[in-house]
């Protein structure tokens, strides 16, 4: 079956806040990527850093969660991504975990093409989450890059199209929080 890796070592300094656990309807932000993710995947495997302690408190009870602290994790979101993947086993996808609105049916949509590397695309914008094959784990722990779009790049991957919105629509700072929040 698949995993997913969800993202969430970074700082939030343009949030200036811990974005992550910023209510959206009923509950903290990141939820809904989790949610997400487990109606598809078998293990979510959550990639922790600045904001550990509070993020553990919240998700440790969460059956098929699997919250894992990056010690590395200043030293960017490559990091994170390199310790999320060292505890899969099986095919995966990665996205960050401020992406609240990506639908389940796009998962399924990503699950259904083929390729090592499958990215959605909505509106020729390309989004998450980024599926990989299990092959790939190797090649993402023994190189260095910055981040998950330059690994992307160096692949040869497929683009799959998808009705959603969610798949570009992240939230970075407190602006984009209040938009989603109006959205509703």
């Amino acid at each position: 079956m698949v995993d997913a890796i969800i993202l969430a070592g970074g700082y939030s300094s343009r949030a200036q806040a811990n974005k992550m656990t910023f209510e959206y309807q009923g509950k903290p932000l990141i939820m809904h990527a989790i949610e997400a993710a487990l109606a598809v995947c078998d293990r979510v495997i959550v990639v922790t850093g600045h904001y550990h302690a509070e993020l553990k408190s919240i998700l440790d009870d969460i059956e098929r969660v699997n919250v894992i602290y990056n010690e590395n994790y200043p030293q960017g979101m490559f990091t994170s991504i390199k310790k999320g993947v060292a505890q899969t086993s099986q095919d995966f996808f990665i996205l960050p975990g401020d992406y609240p609105n990506i639908k389940i049916d796009t998962y399924h949509e990503i699950l259904k093409s083929t390729g090592r590397v499958r990215v959605p695309s909505f509106n020729h914008r390309l989004g998450h989450p980024i599926f990989f094959e299990q092959k790939l784990k190797t090649d993402i722990l023994e190189t260095d890059f910055e981040n998950l779009k330059d690994f992307r790049n160096s692949q040869e991957y497929t683009i799959i199209d998808v009705d959603d919105p969610g798949i570009i629509n992240d939230i970075d700072d407190w602006n984009d929080y209040m938009k989603l929040l109006r959205k509703d």
